[in-house]
């Protein structure tokens, strides 16, 4: 099968799953893509007469698309991207140390947590994975997906503060994760003696090269927007500054999630105010929020659809069931622990840490960095244990925080009428004034 007719399957399909949910099911695009997929591929899978042929089909088109190679050094550039171009810059600064901690420490603790209970439950189940397999699947795990979240947090009424958060958080440490996964990579199968002061190189080239690299990048093209007027033009410089910055880091062996997050506020804040006309700004922010969706329909329908290239035992199955709590529990004390820090110095609501635990969806970029590592059993098991944390956490988590925000918002009013009310109404007035339970919303600091 050749790459135009994949192209125009998987498009075809985006397009169809997009409908029905639309007409019938309305659930948030994400998880109703990918929700449609899954039933697809269990569909397939089953002992359907007639089938047989469809299934060895499907299978054969997932076989010959390189997941990894797909997200990981295609999409991912442009969802990047996309994401960063509609972040302000001024509230993302007003919490820079939540979302760096968040980014950075939280990754790596998660990293850790995740990998040292993992190789205690694949040891329970009799499954033999090295301690660094183990590590590898704590940082594939580890970045979130702000795709999937913050159309959910906008329908919630999530306040504005929460978005940001999660989004700044989720737009870096994406690349921190990819890092570490690198690293983790290197030392596992680099053939090489590996130093600590070698890892902090690494790490620190990565990381730090491809913020400079990404200013540097952004720069050239905020110059070059800044000689020129006509949007279909501008709106090719910033294609063109999403691809070839990312191409290019990748090549210098720099962090090109961060490079291109970097570039994108750039040219999001400083380019879209000192560079572009009204006109420009329309048409640009139109062109990436379509390609964020249309990207982010094909990429869900085939996370959906991988399904059917899983290694499907009972075992394997059971690590991925029991590898979502340890998830979910590495991502709250990794949450927790900073904020617990944090709040001696800063004011946190008490759902701040619950929110932002069952807000850390998990995507794409984690079956990607899973689809990467090297063939064999250990391989396909990290595999399907992935595959289990990401759809547990797209469906049921991002069925229900929705509800969640919507309770915590509602135990932040009662605690503000308790807390302020008192103060409202000095000498005992009977008749309290109006209080705007707007400003009492759900928040994680400001």
């Amino acid at each position: 099968m050749g790459l135009f007719d994949i192209i125009a399957i998987l498009i075809t399909l985006s397009a169809v799953f997009s409908w029905i949910n639309h007409r019938l099911l309305k659930m948030p695009t994400a998880i109703g893509l990918m929700l449609i997929a899954l039933l697809v591929s269990l569909a397939l899978l089953m002992p359907i007469p007639g089938s047989d042929g469809l299934e060895e089909d499907a299978r054969a088109m997932l076989e010959s698309i390189d997941f990894d190679a797909a997200v990981l050094h295609g999409m991912l550039a442009f969802l990047l991207f996309a994401g960063a171009l509609h972040v302000n810059l001024f509230d993302l600064a007003k919490q820079k140390w939540v979302i760096a901690t968040l980014a950075t420490a939280s990754v790596l603790g998660a990293t850790f947590i995740v990998g040292i209970g993992m190789f205690g439950i694949f040891w329970l189940l009799g499954l033999d994975v090295p301690f660094i397999w183990c590590l590898l699947f704590g940082a594939l795990i580890a970045p979130t997906d702000p795709i999937a979240v913050l159309g959910i947090l906008k329908s919630a009424g999530a306040p504005k503060n929460l978005e940001v958060k999660i989004t700044g958080e989720s737009l870096f440490n994406d690349g921190v994760a990819v890092v570490t996964f690198l690293v983790l990579t290197e030392i596992a199968f680099g053939g090489e003696q590996v130093t600590v002061p070698g890892v902090l190189a690494l790490f620190g080239t990565e990381a730090l090269g491809g913020l400079l690299f990404g200013l540097f990048a952004g720069g050239i093209a905020f110059l070059m927007l800044r000689r020129v007027d006509n949007y279909q033009v501008e709106v090719l410089i910033t294609l063109a500054l999403a691809s070839g910055s990312y191409a290019a880091a990748e090549a210098l062996h720099l962090s090109a999630p961060i490079t291109v997050v970097v570039a994108g506020l750039l040219i999001g804040n400083q380019g879209r105010h000192g560079a572009m006309s009204e006109l420009t700004r329309l048409h640009l922010d139109n062109f990436w929020e379509l390609v964020d969706e249309v990207l982010n329909a094909v990429l869900f329908v085939l996370i959906g659809l991988e399904l059917l290239v899983l290694t499907l035992t009972s075992q394997y199955l059971l690590a991925g069931l029991l590898a979502i709590p340890m998830a979910l529990f590495a991502r709250a004390v990794s949450v927790g622990v900073p904020i617990g820090i944090m709040r001696r110095f800063r004011s946190y609501s008490p759902g701040a840490v619950s929110i932002l635990t069952w807000g850390g969806l998990r995507g794409g970029i984690s079956v990607a960095l899973a689809l990467s590592l090297p063939d064999g059993d250990t391989r396909d098991l990290l595999v399907t244990v992935t595959y289990c944390v990401v759809v547990f956490s797209i469906v049921v988590q991002g069925l229900t925080l929705g509800p969640l925000v919507r309770a915590m918002a509602g135990r932040a009013d009662v605690e503000m009428e308790r807390t302020e009310l008192p103060d409202l109404l000095p000498g005992g007035d009977d008749e309290a004034p109006s209080v705007d339970k707007s400003a009492a919303a759900v928040h994680t600091g400001s």
